[in-house]
């Protein structure tokens, strides 16, 4: 039986869709189909022309009823989550560590859900790497963000009475997103600085033209993530940012550990130290912040600096981080059918290491730890079954 891939309609301050075209098409190569809700696309400018050959239909229950795996940004409404059905597959940013409640939900539900925050950094999954892809246009825009409010220029201007010095960026986390970010700034024409706790990045800031601030910190951690600090190394690493952070006219800040709220790196003495007219972009807000004083969503003042703690950064272009999203989960999933029907290989470290909930349990260890659940290993080894799906070329039929 043809495999339906689902694509509800997103929360309503969402921009980006998890559909495209260019998926559409790649994935009726594969012989599976497209069921989407109307409206879905449209804040991702991803019309019924662009997406082509896709069944269409006017309610997200109808989405949840005729699609065997659905595609997500964000986690499902109350109402769409109660609709899923045993054995039905979810894929998409799902939040894993948010609850425990949050992930039980999924488990009880029997649904197998593939929560993308937790793709094993590896090599053979880098084009499936959605926090990468969204993380690189949270970068970009973390930048223009602070050009845009920054009172000064960022490149050096020479004019007929002189020379206007550029501006001084620090970006702290050297990340996909934070070398984006420096990246960009440079390219702003800025004079960059970038920080992060793990040493080896060192090589890849100074490969983009910045200079690293090296705080004698070291804490690499697994997966290409940093590890959580102690309390002493926070103590040592404030001590050794503080002269470049007051240095700063723009600082930029990325830093985030998975499972734990983003770690305060920057304090409000340290703000309160910087130039007046001086910028923060706190791209770790929603995370609760990696600067002392930022509010999610909003512009506030510490001393003399704006700090703004920037929300749903990739939602602000969302035709090309729609796209990035897209192509990401249609590398993920084209494993995952073969003539068009879902088949799910459990021994894939890629597949089993993604996964938040299967066999009506939380089958991720790392996210079992941090929420306090039994260690689920050794992983399911049985497939999961898909739920049979009606056709959609009926009632609804094809937008033309």
């Amino acid at each position: 039986m043809t495999v339906v891939i689902g694509i509800p309609a997103s929360a309503e301050h969402e921009t980006r869709s998890p559909i495209v075209g260019d998926v559409v098409k790649k994935l009726a190569g594969l012989g599976a189909r497209v069921l989407v809700q109307r409206g879905a696309t449209d804040a991702a400018f991803a019309t019924p022309a662009s997406l082509g050959d896709v069944d269409w239909v006017d309610t997200s229950a109808e989405v949840i009823a005729g699609s065997d795996v659905i595609w997500t940004i964000g986690n499902l409404s109350a109402a769409d989550q109660a609709a899923l059905r045993p054995g039905q597959v979810l894929m998409g940013l799902l939040t894993p560590y948010a609850s425990v409640e949050h992930a039980t939900a999924l488990a009880e539900k029997g649904v197998t859900a593939f929560a993308m925050e937790l793709l094993p950094r590896i090599s053979r999954a880098q084009s499936m790497d959605i926090l990468s892809s969204q993380g690189s246009a949270s970068g970009y825009q973390c930048v223009l963000i602070a050009a845009a409010r920054a009172p000064k220029f960022f490149p050096m201007l020479t004019y007929a009475a002189g020379t206007i010095r550029p501006s001084r960026a620090l970006v702290i986390g050297a990340g996909v997103a934070g070398l984006q970010a420096i990246a960009t700034a440079k390219r702003l024409g800025a004079m960059v600085q970038g920080y992060d706790v793990r040493p080896e990045t060192r090589e890849q800031v100074e490969s983009l033209g910045a200079k690293f601030v090296d705080t004698g910190v070291s804490a690499a951690g697994e997966g290409g993530y940093a590890r959580e600090l102690t309390a002493e190394e926070i103590d040592k690493q404030r001590a050794a940012l503080a002269k470049a952070v007051a240095e700063a006219d723009v600082l930029i800040t990325t830093a985030a550990v998975p499972g734990k709220k983003a770690p305060v790196i920057v304090t409000r003495a340290m703000v309160e130290a910087m130039k007046p007219g001086s910028v923060v972009v706190d791209m770790a807000a929603e995370g609760g912040g990696n600067v002392e004083g930022t509010v999610a969503g909003k512009d506030v003042l510490v001393g003399g600096a704006r700090v703004v703690g920037p929300v749903n950064l990739p939602g602000r272009m969302p035709v090309h981080t729609s796209e990035m999203f897209s192509k990401n989960l249609l590398n993920f999933t084209t494993p995952m059918i073969t003539d068009g029907e879902l088949t799910i290989d459990w021994t894939d470290e890629v597949i089993a290491g993604t996964a938040l909930t299967h066999g009506g349990r939380v089958v991720h260890a790392g996210v079992a730890k941090v929420l306090g659940l039994p260690d689920p290993t050794p992983a399911p080894a049985a497939p999961a079954a898909s739920a049979p799906a009606p056709t959609t070329d009926s009632a609804e039929g094809k937008e033309a």
